[in-house]
């Protein structure tokens, strides 16, 4: 099944031109399905690139989505076309009595500030007990998921010394888990980040669920509620361009930057990306819409507590 996005969502050609099924509100409401409604909370600042990596995993799926996107009232996007967030984008208040089936919260460039010291942290954290009665399943990315143990658990993150930067290999601690079905024994993921959570703190909470970790980047994936929250410290839906994207952006600043690690064919810039990751992260959200979403949800959506 295709997604239904809203109309004239730029990532609908763009991801139509790399044959991925996308259609629009005008020809899904003539297929007679209960789409599963998903809500993305999208705190990235190049909100139209972060649509597109974000659609173009869920689209590969046998479920009809509809998307739709939030943004929190207290913060302006200085780097998305204010047209394209009025068209695109509606406040959480505004939102505030649906419901929804799945939730997405991106990561956001602010690890450097206290969680308190940031602008929307008293929306955003509004969002977060929102989210518990008005949603079946979240899933925490990057700094959110640092934000979200954090809000719910008191998990404090830590700076690190220098930037995660690259494609690391990662193992499941309980590969029976639903969300692991098909993984590898081994499997890559993206980071991109300059702060971290520690296991030891992960497993003094019995309520969290350490569930995947690498030896190279730490804690990735941790559970709760039973799949309910997860909170993922990686960046499994990045396109194949974003690292090298970002690496050069931080050359040409002239910002202490290393190569990304694992990144490059043969660690060399001028040969691209070697891309090891797409695999997993399309399982991943096809795990997560299957186990965790639709096979979770209540038909009747209103009935979800």
């Amino acid at each position: 099944m295709p997604l239904n996005l809203p109309d004239k969502l730029p990532a609908i050609e763009l991801l139509k031109q790399e044959n991925i099924f996308v259609i629009d509100n005008s020809r899904a409401t003539q297929q007679d399905i209960r789409p599963l409604r998903i809500v993305v909370l999208n705190l990235m600042p190049l909100k139209i690139t972060t649509e597109t990596d974000l659609i173009r995993l869920l689209s590969n799926t046998p479920l009809q989505l509809e998307i739709s996107f939030m943004k929190v009232k207290s913060h302006t996007s200085k780097n998305t076309p204010v047209e394209h967030m009025k068209a695109f984008y509606r406040d959480f208040e505004l939102m505030r009595d649906e419901k929804f089936d799945g939730m997405i919260i991106t990561g956001a460039p602010v690890e450097h500030m206290d969680f308190e010291e940031v602008a929307y942290w008293d929306e955003i954290s509004d969002i977060f007990r929102w989210a518990r009665t008005h949603v079946t399943s979240t899933l925490y990315i990057c700094w959110a998921a640092q934000a979200g143990l954090y809000y719910h658990y008191g998990v404090p993150k830590y700076k690190l010394d220098k930037k995660m930067f690259g494609i690391f290999a990662h193992h499941t601690n309980n590969p029976l888990l639903p969300i692991f079905r098909g993984f590898d024994d081994v499997f890559y993921v993206p980071h991109s980040r300059h702060t971290e959570v520690h296991r030891e703190d992960i497993l003094k909470v019995k309520e969290l669920d350490l569930i995947s970790e690498s030896d190279e980047s730490g804690v990735y994936m941790v559970m709760a509620r039973g799949g309910r929250e997860i909170f993922v410290t990686g960046h499994s839906e990045y396109s194949p361009l974003t690292l090298d994207t970002e690496y050069r952006r931080d050359l040409d600043k002239g910002l202490p930057i290393e190569m990304p690690v694992n990144y490059y064919r043969d660690n060399d810039p001028a040969k691209g990306p070697l891309v090891r990751w797409r695999a997993h992260a399309n399982l991943f959200f096809q795990n997560w819409l299957n186990y965790y979403v639709y096979q979770e949800t209540p038909f009747d959506i209103n009935e979800i507590k």
